[in-house]
């Protein structure tokens, strides 16, 4: 028996959601570990779902594109409240081409391009304005395209496990789970709620 692939399972959930959750349907937590086992997790946007694995985009001098260099394992798990669909996805993470990071940067709204600029992610900031005098240095020094900065772009992460869940009445909830064997072939299986 053919096992469905779970990426275009996913699709296929995500559009829906898309439809019933709006703007919230991208929205993913994304949980890191560093070389210490210290775990961290914060909510970030997907940007490009295929066979190849999900993207997002970041500062590589972040706490989690840190974590990342450090231990390239990680997790996501979207939640769709208003769909009662969850997603979690576990998998092994690393950086897309600086071509894939320059392509997604230059269809970015301009102020997200300065703010990449000027953002020292996850430093601290001694006031707003010291933020916002920053974006505006850049915006000066940068009157027309904005390029892309070399700390910054994607990460792809390539499943090896991802789980649906259905909210069911009773808690009796759906449960399917998808695993790479060996042989890097999707196998399911059905799990108690």
């Amino acid at each position: 028996m053919k096992i469905q692939n779970p990426i275009s399972l996913f699709q296929e959930w995500f559009q829906a959601a898309k439809k019933l959750e709006g703007a919230w349907a991208d929205r993913m937590t994304l949980a890191t570990a560093n070389h210490a086992g210290r775990v961290a997790a914060r909510v970030v946007l997907i940007k490009e779902v295929s066979d190849r694995g999900f993207v997002f985009f970041t500062n590589y001098e972040s706490h989690k594109s840190h974590d990342l260099a450090e231990n390239a394992q990680a997790a996501l798990v979207f939640y769709w409240p208003v769909s009662g669909k969850q997603v979690r996805i576990e998998g092994t993470v690393e950086k897309t081409s600086r071509q894939e990071s320059e392509s997604y940067f230059q269809r970015r709204p301009r102020l997200s391009q300065l703010g990449a600029w000027a953002s020292l992610q996850s430093r601290p900031l001694a006031s707003r304005e010291a933020l916002l005098e920053r974006v505006n240095s850049f915006d000066q020094q940068y009157p027309g395209a904005v390029p892309c900065p070399e700390n910054w772009g994607g990460f792809r992460l390539t499943p090896r496990h991802i789980e649906f869940w259905e909210d069911g009445d009773g808690r009796l909830h759906e449960r399917r789970s998808f695993s790479l064997n060996a042989s890097s072939e999707w196998e399911s299986e059905r799990l108690y709620p």
